[in-house]
């Protein structure tokens, strides 16, 4: 029989009150030493500051003394305060039990409850679920802000509709398969990083999983009841499945990691979501968030806690087709610019094959160049077995850009870029006014130098403004290359890359540049200016070389190079009134005056190997002419001497016989005339 009167422990005894502000209850600890001494208490409501505070100090002094002795299998098991209210007190909540904010470390063992619907422990510091599995009516359970760090003890609460563990201590869903008729679940302010576990519930409407460390929402299908799905300050980047969950109404994920709407697009196919947020996130920073959220998820009647207007409806529209078309213009920059790299991969494949099996040849005939080949400006010997070898690797490599074009024509800014052999072609076709005008700069890429000599009259004639070259993998080996450049009418800069350029190399290239092409007032080379003392220094290396090669060059030759436009200055030169080119100052200073080319600088020419080639075939075929056409004077000149010979040796007896005959037909001279008659009437 429980008093009408509290005594909490051996505190003062309590001043009486009205039944109904009296919370009676009755704590046993249950242990085999003392488990018949009921310890009894009453909290008054109007009292209940100092009256807890005894309450809690007599609770842990009755059972946290023996928990910390007991252990299973002991003398004395762990220790549990028993909980037992009154009969008014049920009378007055026969359902329900309120022990929040009793600095509880473990559930008290609750006996002659089965009949409880509702049980809260909230603000506590419990740290394991237990002593609750009798309470198999329960309906509501409260363990919210404690230390639980695992969901365990509720296998028996079948009637369990809702349950709350937010801000405790959990890093894992699990242990809720007969927990199949709950209602809501309340897990939020926990340490959990997956959803798992909860497919089953399918009865679920209300699932708070805010302030977790999400990262990716997934393993939610199956949850055919949900409605409102919380997943706030999380670490939440992309979400997946929400599409298949039929009665999904709210979605809130505010302060997450979105920062793309490809991460949230399964949203746009759900039916029923009508309420989401997502401030807080990357994605909302965008100017196309709203817009594009609207335009692809129709059916929503509030964003961001802020209902909707049709007039925003139809902003968002517009603002999307917009934004789609911005990003499929876009799309299809990328893609232009990803066939555009991989073309010009394809054109370089292409190029290192061919180099490779250039100075596979050169390997394989050693009697041609006793040298090392030179590949990319390094000197290397190249082994058949290795270059066969990467050469198969490259052609492998190329075979999936087959469809891809060999050459690359591009006009990018004020520069036009040729890749490759095949783009020189291109050069031939009609560029518009504009767009030739435009063209400052020329660029060769991944073609041999003497292709592009080939081309480089016509420059100045389809691009007028051009006035800098730039030569890039284009085999540039020797300094007489140079010389070719002269054939342009006028250049500003050059730049030689190193790469595939092995004359780069050399000391003094700058410096016969300079001297080869002084008559163009060249202000930059590879990017650095060109200074007075820079062309001083060309002119004292290599001005000897112009009248070495003006003097050693035959004079047809050197009429049929310069025409007659420098006839004047050869004749000038040749009587010896001119001065050799390394100290004739006077005519290089009037030839730049001029804007023209130094007659001595002139016989500095470049022949390609092609050109080369075809003069070698060209005078074979004059010598084998003019060897077969002595051959045969020499044969008809023998053949008259033996026939002159025979003659000689004929003549005389000949002689005789002619007079022989002559001699019997005028014998008759009657007969002779008739017969001389005769031959000429014959002959009418």
């Amino acid at each position: 029989m429980v008093p009408s009167k509290c005594r909490p422990g051996r505190g003062p005894r309590a001043a009486p009150g009205p039944v109904n502000n009296c919370l009676q209850l009755v704590i046993q600890t249950s242990s085999i030493a003392d488990k018949n001494k009921p310890f009894e208490f009453r909290i008054n409501k109007e009292q209940s500051s100092f009256h807890n505070r005894l309450l809690q100090h007599d609770l842990e002094k009755n059972y946290s003394g023996r928990q910390d002795n007991a252990n299973f299998g002991s003398s004395s098991s762990i220790t549990f305060p028993v909980l037992q209210r009154t009969a008014e007190e049920k009378i007055l909540n026969s359902d329900r039990l309120t022990l929040e904010r009793q600095k509880l470390t473990v559930c008290p063992i609750i006996d002659g409850e089965d009949h409880l619907r509702l049980l809260n422990f909230q603000h506590n510091f419990i740290t394991r679920i237990q002593n609750i599995s009798n309470l198999q009516h329960l309906v509501f359970l409260d363990l919210y802000d404690n230390q639980i760090e695992e969901i365990s003890g509720l296998s028996t609460l079948r009637s369990l509709r809702v349950l709350l563990l937010g801000k405790n201590r959990l890093k894992k869903i699990s242990n809720l398969e007969s927990l199949k008729n709950l209602d809501v679940l309340d897990l939020h302010g926990n340490q959990i990083t997956k959803i798992e576990n909860i497919n089953h519930l399918s009865e679920l409407r209300v699932l708070n999983l805010a302030r977790n460390l999400l990262t990716i929402v997934e393993n939610i299908n199956g949850l055919d009841s949900l409605t409102e799905l919380n997943l706030r300050h999380n670490q939440v980047r992309a979400i997946k499945d929400v599409d298949t969950l039929p009665c999904l109404q709210r979605l809130f994920l505010s302060f997450n990691n979105i920062s793309s709407f490809e991460d949230i697009l399964c949203l746009a196919d759900s039916s029923s979501l009508s309420d989401i947020t997502l401030d807080g996130n990357p994605i909302a920073q965008e100017t196309w968030y709203k817009h594009t959220v609207l335009h692809h998820m129709m059916q929503l009647r509030q964003l961001d806690m802020k209902r909707i207007t049709e007039e925003e409806r139809r902003m968002a529209s517009v603002a999307a087709r917009k934004e789609e078309e911005r990003k499929r213009e876009s799309h299809k920059q990328t893609l232009l610019k990803e066939k555009k790299r991989l073309t010009i991969c394809n054109i370089a494949h292409q190029w290192e094959i061919q180099q490779n099996r250039v100075a596979l040849v050169a390997a394989l005939n050693p009697e041609k160049d006793n040298e090392p080949c030179q590949i990319n400006g390094s000197a290397a010997y190249v082994f058949p077995e290795e270059s066969r070898s990467l050469d198969t690797i490259l052609s492998s490599a190329v075979q999936g850009l087959s469809v891809l074009e060999s050459h690359l024509v591009e006009v990018e800014g004020d520069t036009l870029y040729l890749y490759g052999s095949g783009a020189l072609e291109c050069l031939e076709r009609n560029w518009s006014v504009q767009t030739a005008a435009t063209v400052v700069t020329v660029s060769f890429m991944f073609m041999e130098f003497d292709e592009i000599v080939q081309v480089l009259t016509k420059l100045k004639i389809k691009f007028p403004n051009f006035v800098h070259l730039k030569f890039k993998e284009t085999n540039l080996v020797a300094l007489q290359q140079f010389n070719a450049l002269a054939q342009v009418n006028r250049i500003e800069q050059l730049t030689v890359d190193p790469q595939g350029n092995p004359v780069v190399g050399f000391t003094f290239w700058k410096y016969y540049v300079l001297f080869r092409l002084n008559h163009f007032n060249l202000q930059k080379i590879n990017g650095i200016e060109v200074t007075q003392n820079d062309i001083v220094m060309g002119e004292r290396l290599f001005g000897i070389l112009a009248y070495v090669a003006s003097s050693e060059l035959p004079h047809y030759r050197m009429f049929s190079l310069l025409g007659e436009s420098r006839r004047k200055q050869i004749h000038y030169l040749l009587e010896g009134k001119g001065k050799k080119s390394g100290t004739g100052n006077e005519e290089s200073n009037d030839n730049r005056r001029a804007g023209g080319e130094s007659t001595a600088r002139a016989m500095l020419n470049y022949t390609t190997k092609d050109f080369h080639m075809e003069k070698l075939e060209e005078v074979k075929d004059r010598k084998t002419l003019c060897q077969t056409y002595v051959e045969n004077l020499v044969k008809e000149a023998a053949d008259i001497n033996m026939k002159n010979e025979s003659l000689q040796k004929l003549w005389p007896q000949m002689f005789i016989e002619l007079v022989r005959d002559a001699v019997i037909e005028v014998r008759n001279k009657n007969s002779y005339m008739k017969l001389c008659l005769q031959r000429i009437a014959d002959q009418k």
